[in-house]
């Protein structure tokens, strides 16, 4: 997982993403949304390959829209444009994939959330991809165990019991809660700072 960047602001990706030339900045802008994408059209029921395409043709389309100036930050979220266009492009697939055609007038977005349940599911998974980053944060720069690690995501990630984990991994269970709060700690300063680039959103 390649780490976003720290100091790319939405307002600085999007002005970044109106020159075609600037693949660094359409890197970065892949590296934050891709991930939050593709995990929206799985709970949306896709498969992995069609969410993988939603997620691909989502985030061209967006910068093909904004490029041509549909996209106004003036008159609404980045999020919520994301969110339509992943929407639609979910609803396409599910044309696609029908055993029989839409009839009788029929939508394809029947199934598809409405613009709240959306805006419920992308925030969930915007959570989980901000915590995986800060997560992956900690594993590369501080001197936590694997041990300590592994400890507190399957206690706190995974919910195994703390007896269970504790016996796994040959430690107490007041080391367990200990590994806890010392990850709890550092995290929530690595997690405020990546909120913080989807804040503008």
């Amino acid at each position: 997982m390649l780490p976003l960047s720290q100091t790319a602001t939405t307002t600085t990706l999007l002005d970044g993403l109106k020159d075609e030339s600037a693949s660094s900045i359409w890197d970065e802008f892949d590296r934050r949304y891709r991930a939050i994408v593709y995990g929206f059209a799985r709970r949306l029921g896709l498969d992995e390959p069609d969410a993988a395409d939603v997620a691909q043709e989502t985030l061209m389309r967006f910068v093909r829209d904004y490029r041509a100036g549909r996209y106004n930050r003036g008159q609404g979220r980045l999020r919520a444009w994301l969110i339509g266009i992943a929407r639609y492009r979910v609803a396409d697939v599910r044309r696609e994939r029908a055993r029989y055609p839409v009839a009788r007038g029929e939508s394809a977005m029947g199934d598809v959330p409405d613009d709240s349940q959306a805006e419920q599911l992308w925030d969930a998974e915007q959570r989980r991809f901000i915590f995986d980053q800060a997560l992956a944060e900690l594993r590369a720069t501080t001197r936590l165990s694997e041990r300590t690690l592994e400890a507190f995501e399957r206690v706190v990630l995974r919910q195994e019991p703390v007896t269970d984990v504790a016996a796994a991994l040959g430690v107490s269970p007041q080391e367990i809660y200990d590994a806890k709060s010392r990850i709890v700690g550092k995290l929530k300063d690595v997690l405020a700072k990546y909120q913080a680039l989807f804040d503008a959103d």
